[in-house]
């Protein structure tokens, strides 16, 4: 093996070991953090998961705009929540992006913008999110930021009931008392069809 091959090889090693030891403290204060949470130690969460948050730690934003978002341990917070939902959305956290697609159909935080809401929820849905799902076929039933569409309601309503989850369910059976038998078949095989997106 040459010098040049030898040192390289070298740096590599040495850079993808200081890589995953930088990584494993992090994850390590994310999860003391999430003990904390689950304990209802709120301010202790707090205190391990803002420094990893403001490092761009995407399960740390989200965290910490839920922090805001319930006002535990911070004062109860929209807008604060909702500039932490975006940092972990943007990186693509699901959980981050209904989150931030809620705010905007409700108006919390930000002016209510039902377009913004369908670009969150979407992103979030087709990663599989099935209450994301669920939103978006609200919107998709009621025509909130898109044009009114029951065959894309009862989709997304199937899709966000495939796990078992009832509210899901519900709403797809309440919608399909409206609709037409080939719109029904029609919806089915779309949600028979649908595959989930990566982030």
């Amino acid at each position: 093996m040459s010098d040049e091959r030898s040192i390289l090889l070298r740096f590599t090693i040495a850079l993808v070991l200081s890589i995953v030891g930088l990584a494993a403290p992090a994850w390590a204060d994310f999860n003391a953090g999430e003990k904390a949470y689950h304990r209802g130690d709120y301010a202790t969460a707090l205190r391990e998961w803002r420094p990893l948050a403001e490092q761009g730690h995407a399960a740390a934003q989200y965290s910490l705009g839920l922090l805001y978002a319930n006002g535990q341990s911070v004062a109860k917070d929209d807008v604060q929540a909702r500039q932490w939902y975006e940092k972990a959305a943007a990186q693509g956290r699901a959980d981050a992006q209904v989150n931030l697609g809620i705010l905007y159909d409700y108006g919390r935080g930000v002016p209510q913008d039902f377009k913004k809401a369908v670009y969150w929820y979407r992103l979030s849905a087709n990663q599989g999110n099935d209450l994301a799902q669920r939103q978006l076929g609200l919107l998709y039933e009621r025509g909130d930021g898109v044009q009114q569409d029951y065959v894309q309601a009862y989709m997304w309503y199937s899709l966000g009931a495939a796990n078992g989850a009832q509210r899901g369910a519900a709403l797809r059976d309440a919608l399909a008392q409206q609709m037409p038998l080939d719109q029904i078949a029609e919806a089915r095989k779309r949600a028979r069809e649908w595959k989930p997106k990566g982030k």
